[in-house]
């Protein structure tokens, strides 16, 4: 039976948590929302409306503020606009617990690798020429700026672990380096950290990488970071230097520490693609979202080609050329045009890849 006149009057005056009645308030079924599939996941029943949402459940508005007014959470945040923050649900269905699982495996995949690859003397068998590359690839990996203002727990979640599998790598690199310094003869720890703060080939990356982080707004960051920056720069080192040239030169470690982020980004592009595909897709505000998606284009793609051309020089120094800075500036060129159709959307006039 629907409130009275006074009932309703008393409800929405109230600020008691549970004040206002809803429709499946008295059901014992998780049907305050709506499922991505037929029925609910536990990944949905410990994460959507988490988040408390004013234009949903709380008739008081929001309890706590920033001093200038700003409520907690604000669509302000952010230039995207949406009809429904609670349509995405992420693919790979990441929360706290499954988070920390993936995390523990990865750290003891790594861990097993190096300590194994240490027992048999695998560095000293590495070719000279390739331990260069290793000191100038160990810095400037994490570039994802963890958010805490989007307007759902599902997107915060997404990006969240995001930023968390980019810094767990980043730390793994640094622990690798570390442990394979101490069986390789010369092998300078400082090598990266001067190259990305000196050395020309890394000043595109550097650039682009502290203007992503230097965005105020965080689907800007997300956007830039995994559709951009991603396959232009650190999967372009990744997939098409470390993978494809490192067994030449003996290494067959560094390929094994280097595929455990390759796994991270798949899941993370995963569902970039899907948030992206949602917002730009919006029947209300779908048109609103591209306009501002294609700025972000204009902005970001010429940053993340330069980063990327001027790395050529790296893929003259290993002493066996697998393959050529052509080959793999094309499959990067590639990707983020497979990346973009998916998303549903276009290059602007004028911004070519």
């Amino acid at each position: 039976m629907p409130p009275t006149t006074q009932e309703a009057a008393e409800q929405q005056d109230s600020a008691k948590a549970g004040a206002k009645t809803f429709a499946g308030s008295d059901s014992r079924k998780y049907n305050y929302f709506e499922p991505k599939g037929r029925k609910a996941t536990l990944y949905e029943d410990v994460t959507v409306d988490v988040q408390p949402d004013p234009e949903r459940y709380l008739i008081q508005d929001w309890i706590l503020s920033f001093a200038d007014g700003t409520p907690t959470y604000s669509a302000t945040r952010t230039a995207i606009k949406s009809s429904d923050w609670h349509k995405y649900r992420a693919p790979d269905q990441e929360w706290e617990r499954n988070h920390y699982q993936r995390q523990s495996e990865a750290e003891a995949t790594v861990k097993l690798v190096v300590e194994n690859s240490r027992k048999n003397g695998t560095v000293k068998r590495f070719d000279k020429s390739w331990l260069p590359i290793l000191q100038e690839y160990g810095l400037g990996i994490t570039y994802m700026d963890g958010q805490r203002d989007g307007m759902t727990q599902m997107i915060n979640n997404s990006i969240l672990t995001n930023s968390s599998y980019k810094l767990r790598f980043a730390q793994n690199l640094t622990i690798y380096l570390a442990e394979i310094a101490l069986d390789a003869e010369k092998f300078d720890l400082e090598a990266g950290k001067s190259h990305w703060l000196n050395d020309p080939i890394w000043q595109g990356a550097r650039k682009a990488i502290e203007t992503v982080l230097a965005a105020e707004d965080y689907l800007e960051q997300y956007f830039a970071g995994n559709v951009l920056f991603e396959p232009f720069v650190t999967e372009l080192v990744r997939s098409g230097l470390i993978m494809q040239f490192a067994a030449a030169h003996g290494d067959f470690l560094t390929p094994a520490i280097v595929a455990v982020a390759e796994g991270d980004y798949e899941r993370n592009l995963t569902n970039t693609v899907e948030l992206f595909q949602i917002l730009l897709s919006d029947p209300k505000e779908g048109e609103h979202n591209r306009e501002i998606a294609g700025g972000w284009l204009k902005k970001y793609v010429p940053l993340a080609v330069e980063a990327a051309k001027q790395l050529q020089p790296i893929w003259s120094q290993p002493r066996v050329k697998v393959g050529s800075f052509a080959d793999s500036y094309a499959s990067a060129d590639n990707r983020v045009g497979n990346i973009l159709s998916q998303i549903g959307l276009n290059l602007p006039k004028g911004v070519q890849l």
